[in-house]
């Protein structure tokens, strides 16, 4: 069965982006904390130098998911993916789609009725693996929802002092979370929490 995985790098003080969106702070662990190379796919390939714990870390996370789910935000900031995501189909929450948009040969598409659709369209794709949830606002609405299975915060030693909250709006906290996993990298904690929503849903494992 499909699990819901929010996936998300966090500056120490809970933000996920600069005030004018920009994520190079909470992102350098991507390219600077150590010499292993990860390569990703999709339309718009990109190379990553990790420390080797961080790698395994990614992989692991990344080898399980089947689809990926996010926010018009992160759409734009990530100008479409070139229209392939590297983990797999991806489904966009959105009141419009954009202009130009649904392109031939893209694996994009735009969900305008709401999270819980998106959500069931994105782990229909995923067929039986895991669906990745990425941009804050979109995470909020799982959450919110109590629709996200899992937790995963890659905390990064910056503080940001000012930007885009990861959890600024949560409805029905609190919110209990399972015992988290703890990787340690460079520059970097990798932390997974399994979620326990605030209607007393069971807590999952984390395991595929």
């Amino acid at each position: 069965m499909s699990k819901v995985v929010a996936i998300m790098s966090m500056s120490l003080d809970g933000y996920v982006a600069d005030p004018d969106d920009g994520v190079a702070e909470v992102f350098d662990w991507y390219v600077s904390s150590g010499d292993v190379e990860i390569r990703t796919g999709g339309s718009d390939p990109m190379t990553f130098t990790m420390s080797e714990p961080s790698a395994e870390h990614f992989d692991a996370l990344t080898s399980r998911l089947g689809a990926v789910l996010t926010g018009r935000r992160t759409f734009d900031v990530a100008q479409g993916w070139g229209g392939n995501h590297a983990w797999g189909p991806a489904f966009v929450l959105t009141h419009h789609v954009p202009t130009g948009w649904p392109r031939p040969d893209s694996t994009v598409s735009f969900v305008t009725d709401g999270i819980e659709s998106a959500v069931a369209q994105a782990k229909a794709a995923a067929a039986g693996r895991s669906v990745g949830v990425h941009g804050a606002d979109t995470i909020q609405q799982c959450l919110n929802a109590g629709l996200l299975d899992e937790l995963n915060i890659d905390l990064t030693a910056v503080l940001l002092g000012a930007g885009v909250r990861l959890f600024d709006h949560l409805a029905g906290t609190p919110a209990v979370l399972g015992t988290p996993t703890v990787i340690q990298g460079v520059g970097v904690t990798h932390l997974r929490y399994p979620v326990r929503g605030s209607a007393g849903r069971p807590v999952t494992d984390g395991s595929q």
